[in-house]
């Protein structure tokens, strides 16, 4: 399964005008039934009502793009069944903080010779916790991976680890050529700008560096196990409490969960008040057209008793 460079721009641009036109329909959808972000609260400028749903017609122009490209190369079952197996349960991923199928999608991908590409992004730093390392089984088939470590690791804003099993790969893909660079692409020497899009970039890296050299591998996966232990034990406060339900056990450290009764104008005033009262900052979010809000615990000095405040807070 092969694409040509203009093949791409064109799916590129057809996802473009696609996303243009479902825009408006999903701004009156939104509007329709007040799925707008209102300026009714201190941390808003805003003068008039914003509609959400836009991420949606976005994510909707490139998944259809995505199976469109697809079974216009190879129009089968199999290919749509392969499609609906990466994209469909992508959308749901990165809220839940759950983890793919990393050993099959490895399987599926070198199969059919793609590249195995994982956004890690947040919880790929899961892989310094023992408890849940079996989980991520698969990784090592991946032809490259990242993972940001001003997410779960600690660092500052903004830094992201970009690691290839063969980066002669990469370096043929991404080396910029001009008459001012050929000096450096003719030395040899190793080139961080040979490797990703930026040509110049700060060393986000080295507070990473600095931050293990000081502390330790050992420090890093108690901290990463004490965010997970606290997801759980949060979990355990849900089940408890009859106004809320949780909407699925927590994987990692994210803890999604609804309180019943509430709207999203609910959630978003509750919000408000946490940050307004400088005790957390907990916002709305949604599955499957239902509002919720959610945990998202990376800080391993986040305690299970301020989690607990936090959920009597919307009783």
């Amino acid at each position: 399964m092969e694409y040509s460079v203009s093949q791409f721009l064109l799916l590129g641009a057809l996802t473009f005008i696609f996303v243009g036109a479902i825009t408006p329909l999903m701004r009156k959808i939104a509007i329709s039934v007040g799925a707008v972000d209102a300026p009714n609260l201190a941390r808003k400028s805003q003068k008039e009502p914003v509609p959400y749903l836009g991420g949606v017609a976005i994510a909707i122009g490139v998944v259809g793009a995505s199976y469109g490209s697809l079974l216009a190369v190879d129009f089968s079952m199999e290919t749509f069944r392969l499609a609906s197996f990466v994209l469909v349960p992508a959308m749901a991923i990165s809220l839940m903080g759950l983890i793919d199928d990393l050993k099959g999608l490895g399987k599926a991908a070198h199969d059919r010779d793609i590249w195995f590409h994982v956004d890690g992004a947040y919880g790929l730093a899961a892989l310094c916790a023992p408890s849940v390392r079996a989980d991520f089984d698969g990784i090592e088939m991946a032809d490259s991976f990242i993972v940001d470590p001003h997410k779960w690791l600690f660092a500052p804003y903004d830094a992201c680890a970009l690691v290839y099993r063969d980066p002669s790969f990469a370096k043929a893909s991404h080396t910029q050529r001009g008459e001012y660079l050929e000096t450096l692409n003719e030395s040899g020497l190793w080139n961080p700008s040979d490797y990703s899009f930026g040509l110049t970039r700060r060393t986000r890296g080295l507070p990473l560096w600095f931050s293990l050299a000081t502390h330790g591998a050992q420090k890093y996966r108690e901290a990463i196990e004490e965010s997970i232990n606290v997801a759980h034990q949060a979990a355990d406060l849900i089940r408890g409490l009859d106004y809320l339900e949780l909407v699925r056990e927590p994987e990692l450290s994210v803890v999604v969960f609804e309180r019943k009764g509430w709207g999203l104008a609910d959630y978003d005033s509750w919000s408000e008040k946490l940050l307004k009262d400088e005790i957390g900052f907990v916002v709305s979010s949604s599955h499957q057209g239902k509002p919720n809000t959610r945990f998202a615990i990376v800080n391993p000095l986040t305690s299970i008793e301020l989690l607990s405040k936090i959920l009597e807070s919307m009783n």
